[in-house]
């Protein structure tokens, strides 16, 4: 991702960024905290988009000058660190488990995807986020507690919580894009009259059948829910 020009980045350390106290290194105090720069980076990227989100711009949102954000941030990647596990503060953490995995693990997704919608960057965000903070922690912790029922070691169960993570920030991602995507009702009409000759066509019998059978509901809500059914269905260790 790009960077803003600025001290060069030196790599993220996860120590220093979520258990150290957030101060300036140097200079009086300012009238900002990091929990200010943070909240004004993702208003910015739920308005206008991660790409939008530079350190310049941050710092005219909280009236700072740039030099002395870098103080907290000392780049957009550590920002950006720091966007990530503020907006999963929204995530709630406190909730037992049932004991039925399947459905906690629904609910769980149902829940990182209505997060992933109000913030619509967070999808690409996740794939380039590495050091998990507190927020973000305390969501894992609860998938964990969530899935012990199902018998796996705790690498295992890390791995099933990426892999719901990984297909809650991809479908999103699509499910996002689609909707900034304005498709008329005659270029819906010309779409749907090809696949009619492509399955007549007798080369695509698959296809056919595919198209042949019993429609279902293709509301956003309705497609993710069964496709993550059939993601936890093959989790599935019974």
């Amino acid at each position: 991702m790009p960077r803003d020009s600025g001290p060069a980045p030196t790599g993220i350390d996860p120590e220093q960024l979520w258990l150290r106290p957030a101060r300036p290194r140097r200079g009086r105090k300012p009238a900002f905290t990091r929990e200010a720069i943070t909240a004004a980076a993702v208003a910015l990227a739920d308005a206008e988009g991660i790409e939008a989100v530079t350190m310049r711009r941050v710092a005219a949102q909280v009236g700072a000058g740039v030099m002395s954000l870098y103080s907290y941030a000392p780049d957009k990647d550590t920002l950006l660190e720091l966007m990530v596990d503020h907006v999963s503060g929204e995530l709630p953490s406190g909730a037992p488990p049932t004991g039925d995995w399947r459905a906690d693990l629904r609910a769980l997704a149902h829940l990182q995807r209505a997060l992933m919608l109000r913030h619509p960057w967070l999808p690409a965000a996740l794939a380039t986020h590495h050091t998990p903070g507190p927020n973000a922690l305390a969501f894992v912790e609860r998938a964990l507690a969530a899935l012990r029922p199902t018998g796996l070691d705790g690498a295992a169960r890390l791995e099933v919580f990426a892999q719901l993570t990984a297909f809650v920030a991809g479908h999103v991602a699509h499910e996002t894009a689609r909707t900034t995507v304005t498709r008329s009702p005659e270029r819906a009409a010309a779409e749907a009259r090809y696949l009619a000759a492509v399955a007549a066509d007798g080369h695509h019998p698959e296809l056919a059948a595919a198209l042949a059978a019993p429609g279902r509901p293709l509301t956003p809500d309705a497609t993710f829910s069964r496709f993550l059914d059939r993601l936890i269905d093959g989790l599935a260790t019974d």
